[in-house]
């Protein structure tokens, strides 16, 4: 039989997704293997290129306060990516040796489920860490497969929604933020001119790109996953690249240079000022703004929840203003250092150590007392908060992760067709037709065990 070869970054997803599910048929494999010290935690969390000084100090100082409080101490480790992610939890499960505990990305915590390698938190284990009413219950809409097993504990909340530089849309007669995608494109418009762009977008972000896809697809009343069907190919899909593609190559309201740029330089450009509209970001972009020539001139909104193409939401249409995005603790199953994990989680998750997280990193709180307090503090936070709660998660499955490679690689392939300035509808229909395919394979051996 004739295979296709698939892209390296989703063959990394693909291989590591079916190991995982592979290694979770073999059981209770492994155990007491989470490190030699029993007075040391090992916590994995994302590296923070953003703000890498601030990161360092939290550390300290919760590690001083974990020390105080427990007698042990934290050994800090990271992950870059997700490639990197996959690869420490891969390797933890196979030699029952790595971190206590996870901070892993929501769209992330299925296929840490489908290993089988954390703890699934009962009456017990959410008692330990101070109850799961502390929480706000939005934020366990991906935690588990059903609220009676999860391991996902909700740690860090970020709503994507956009931020608006309200001079230029002052200037260009705009009163109402835009609630279609058809009615955003049509302000970018308006704004663009004078050197300036209507929109600031990061078509070669490792991240982003995906989620635009999914918010139109949704909208329009596709999933993506439907059960153990994938629905890439689709009119609604291809609506959304077609969308997201055009707004560089047809519509002119994105800066071409944005081809080739990452998150980072899209915020540069909205905080330069020569940028309308910086959808697709969250609170973390707060700090950034202070002291730039967007200071006191930005405000939030939700993103458009009307498909492309459409002025209302059809009858089936999903108002997912974004996906349900932040961090979930994850504690090892593989160790014998649970007490001290669901302490350090305990700790981290008391209203004050969140707003002081929210403080220095912009994450909105997950715990309910501190996100009370925040919004009552912060009215200008009102459109990220409504954004949390009419967010929506991706398909709780294993290979969603590499269902998730499979739709930023469409960008990525159509990268050289950007830059010489139009993506066709056969390279289109085409790059989507091998995501299905990968995407389907990837959902068909996690419904057959991993085969």
């Amino acid at each position: 039989m004739k295979t296709r070869r698939l892209p390296a970054r989703t063959l990394v997803g693909a291989v590591a997704v079916v190991a995982l599910a592979a290694l979770s048929l073999q059981g209770c494999a492994v155990v007491n293997g989470s490190g030699d010290d029993p007075n040391t935690l090992r916590v994995m969390m994302g590296a923070d290129t953003t703000y890498p000084k601030e990161r360092k100090q939290w550390q300290r100082d919760t590690a001083a306060e974990f020390k105080r409080t427990t007698g042990a101490d934290i050994q800090w480790e990271t992950y870059s990516s997700a490639q990197e992610e996959l690869t420490a939890i891969q390797t933890s499960v196979i030699s029952g040796q790595g971190p206590d505990v996870y901070a892993i990305g929501t769209t992330f915590t299925p296929t840490a489920y489908a290993t089988g390698a954390f703890v699934e938190m009962g009456a017990k284990e959410w008692k330990a860490i101070g109850g799961k009413d502390q929480f706000d219950p939005a934020s366990f809409g991906i935690s588990g497969p059903s609220p009676s097993k999860q391991i996902g504990i909700p740690f860090a909340s970020r709503p994507f929604v956009m931020a608006v530089n309200k001079d230029l849309l002052a200037k260009a007669g705009i009163t109402d933020m835009p609630t279609t995608w058809d009615e955003l494109t049509a302000d970018a418009k308006a704004t663009t001119g004078d050197g300036r762009h209507g929109m600031a977008i990061a078509y070669a972000d490792g991240f982003d790109p995906w989620k635009f896809v999914w918010g139109m697809s949704q909208n329009a009343g596709n999933t993506i996953v439907d059960g153990s069907e994938a629905e890439i190919d689709s009119e609604a899909v291809a609506n959304a690249y077609r969308t997201y593609f055009d707004w560089v190559t047809k519509d002119g309201v994105v800066d071409p240079a944005a081809i080739g740029w990452n998150n980072a330089q899209a915020l540069a450009q909205f905080t330069e000022g020569k940028a309308a509209f910086f959808p697709m970001t969250t609170t973390t972009a707060i700090n950034s703004f202070e002291g730039t020539k967007v200071d006191g001139k930005y405000e939030f909104a939700l993103l458009p929840t009307v498909p492309p193409g459409a002025t209302e939401r059809p009858a089936d249409g999903i108002e997912a203003a974004s996906i349900l995005s932040g961090d979930n603790w994850v504690v090892a199953d593989y160790g014998t250092k649970q007490d001290l994990s669901f302490a350090f989680v305990k700790q981290l998750s008391a209203p004050k150590a969140q707003l002081e997280y929210y403080d220095l990193f912009g994450n909105l709180p997950t715990n309910a007392s501190a996100a009370a307090d925040l919004a009552a503090d912060n009215p200008q936070l009102k459109p990220i908060i409504d954004a949390g709660r009419l967010s929506k998660p991706t398909a709780f499955t294993g290979a969603w992760s590499d269902i998730q490679l499979a739709l930023v690689d469409v960008v990525v392939q159509s990268i050289p067709s950007l830059k010489s300035g139009e993506v066709s509808d056969d390279q289109l229909r085409a790059r989507l037709e091998a995501a299905q395919r990968d995407a389907q394979a990837t959902l068909d051996r996690q419904k057959n065990g991993g085969l």
